[in-house]
This record gives C-alpha cells, sequence and structure tokens, in this order.
C-alpha cells in the first residue's frame, strides 16, 4: 500500500517536476510582478490573458522561463506601498503596474525596474520626465488621455445626437483620472457640450451622484476608469439603464459586459507594447533609456442590446465606423 501511495505521489507530482526540468534546461527562470489596484488577476482576467499572450511572442512562456507574481489591491489604495514591499521580497526582474496610484507606489517603493500602463499621462502626472527620456527607474504607455476624452464625448454624441449635458462619472481622488476629467471638460465647449462633474473618491459616493443626476438630469454619461468606478461598474450600467441614459466608457471589456460603448486603445496592443518594454529590461536595459510607448490601434465597440434596452436607435453610419457591434 505504502509503495502505490509513493507511486500515485510521483505521478501527481510529475507535471510540476517536468515543468522544473524544462526551465532549468532553457536557462533563466523570469519573475515578472504584476500590481493591480483593483480585483485579483485571476486567469481570466482580460489583462492577464492578453499579456501571457504578448510575452509568448517575445518567446516566454508561463510556466517555463516566466512566473508571474501578482498582488492587487481590491480598491485599496492605502495598501500598494505594502503591497510593492512583499512583491520587492519575492526576487522580481521587473514589476508591471495598472493604474496611476499603483505607479506612483512601484514609483517610490519598487526595488526593481517599472513598466507602467493604464497610468493616463506619464509626463502630466510627473511620474517620468517625458515620453523619450523618462528618467528614474520607470517606464511603460502613455494613453493620450486628452485626445481621447475629446473623441469620446464626439463619439457620444454622434450615437444620441441629442446629448448636450453629459454627466462625468472619476475618481477624484486620481491624479490621472482627474486630468482626464479636466481633458473632456475643456473638449466639451468645441462640441456644444456640457459636463456635469461627478467625482466620486469611495463607493458611497455613487448614490449621492445619482441623486445629483435626479435633480439635474443630463443626457448621457462618460465614466473615467479606475479601480473605483470599475469595482462600481454595474451601478453605472444599471443607472444608465434605468434611466435611458446613452453612456461611453474607455475599454471594451466594461461594453461585453454590459455598457453600452466604449472608445479606447486596444488592449491587446497595449499589452504587446508593455511586453516589449519588459523584455528589454529583462534584457539588460535601463527604464531611463526606454521611451515611453504610445498605443496606435484604438476600438469603437458598441453593444446593440444595450442600445435596444433604452431605445436607442444608433445611426448607421456610427455602427458602420465600429471595430465591433456586439449583438
Amino acid at each position: 500500500m505504502l509503495r502505490r501511495r509513493s507511486l500515485l505521489l510521483t505521478l501527481a507530482t510529475l507535471p510540476v517536476a517536468l515543468r522544473s526540468i524544462r526551465a532549468r534546461a532553457q536557462g533563466r527562470v523570469y519573475r515578472v510582478g504584476l500590481l493591480g489596484p483593483g480585483a485579483p488577476f485571476t486567469e481570466q482576467n482580460p489583462f492577464l490573458v492578453a499579456l501571457t499572450k504578448a510575452f509568448r511572442k517575445q518567446g516566454y512562456a508561463v510556466g517555463t522561463n516566466l512566473v508571474f507574481e501578482t498582488r492587487a489591491a481590491k480598491g485599496q489604495i492605502n495598501l500598494l506601498p505594502q503591497l510593492v514591499d512583499e512583491l520587492n521580497a519575492s526576487n522580481l526582474d521587473v514589476l508591471m503596474t495598472a493604474g496611476y496610484p499603483t505607479a506612483v507606489a512601484a514609483k517610490e517603493h519598487a526595488k526593481v525596474p517599472v513598466v507602467v500602463f493604464n497610468s493616463g499621462d506619464p509626463v502630466a502626472t510627473h511620474l517620468v520626465a517625458s515620453l523619450a527620456h523618462p528618467g528614474g527607474n520607470l517606464t511603460g504607455l502613455s494613453e493620450i488621455a486628452a485626445e481621447l476624452s475629446a473623441k469620446r464625448l464626439q463619439l457620444l454624441k454622434e450615437a444620441a445626437p441629442t446629448v448636450r449635458k453629459v454627466a462625468m462619472l472619476w475618481n477624484a481622488d486620481d491624479l490621472g483620472m482627474t486630468l482626464r476629467y479636466q481633458a473632456a471638460d475643456g473638449a466639451a465647449k468645441g462640441l456644444n457640450l456640457v459636463v456635469q462633474p461627478l467625482g466620486v473618491r469611495e463607493p458611497e459616493d455613487f448614490g449621492n451622484a445619482f441623486a445629483t443626476m435626479d435633480r439635474d438630469p443630463p443626457d448621457g454619461i462618460l465614466m473615467v476608469t479606475d479601480s473605483l468606478t470599475l469595482l462600481n461598474r454595474k451601478r453605472v450600467f444599471d443607472y444608465a439603464t434605468a434611466h435611458k441614459l446613452p453612456a461611453i466608457y474607455e475599454y471594451d471589456a466594461l461594453v461585453r459586459d454590459g455598457g453600452l460603448m466604449s472608445y479606447g486603445p486596444d488592449g491587446s496592443e497595449m499589452m504587446e507594447l508593455a511586453s516589449l518594454l519588459a523584455d528589454r529590461v529583462l534584457k539588460g536595459a535601463k527604464p531611463a533609456d526606454l521611451p515611453l510607448e504610445v498605443p496606435t490601434r484604438f476600438l469603437l465597440v458598441i453593444n446593440q442590446k444595450s442600445a435596444d434596452a433604452i431605445g436607442l436607435q444608433i445611426p448607421q453610419s456610427t455602427l458602420a465606423r465600429a471595430d465591433e457591434v456586439i449583438e
């Protein structure tokens, strides 16, 4: 019986052992840290899925020559420095961060090179000195947020021509997101729109924002995406549907989750650019010498079912321009 149990244990651990042997045979195993402000990085996380594919194109395979060490603050931004310290103890080769607050925590506490994405405009927020010469220990992606904010308002107006006042939800404690609000507010004037500012700082603030919209109804909604708004996205979807308000979001994942429409960088390209920078760091380049990358592909995605739910007939010209219409 003992011999049989030993055999079963050996068979059960064989796949792990084989992976370890393959990793040693292929050389060094790189440790990449992932730090996010919101939900944990599950296997189904769109960013993690896209990042894994992007690293594969660079010749890395998770479980053989690449290991992810992940941490997520679950909306508790005050925990980020502690999570960076935990990652510091994991013998990382590079740390990749999603969002502006995580980028700040990494810049201040990380002991390894940092690659940031989804952090807004790193120059405007003083994460880096310039796009061409970031300086310090940090590089990554810049999302040209000002131009995108204006484009989102324009697309919302094209999809729903009667829109005049747009309620804008953003995390007022996040400088990167606040800059996006300011960019949208500035762009609204040129589109004959008015932005209704609804900055939130905690989940309870969404109730106050909805009450403000009840008292002073807008014609549409623009939601800026960070961990706070993302964790409360269903409440925004439900409010928009109940009040038949067209709403635009920043990423297509939100449209697949029930939002009406989105315009933003192609997530796959963003992860490809981030993985390219991380690969260069792993091969010895210094972040200070790596210019920030800027996305070149942008997706307009529309959820037809959500449009039908609010009785919105989106013009055919807008539907024809969409990269994807979800039926």
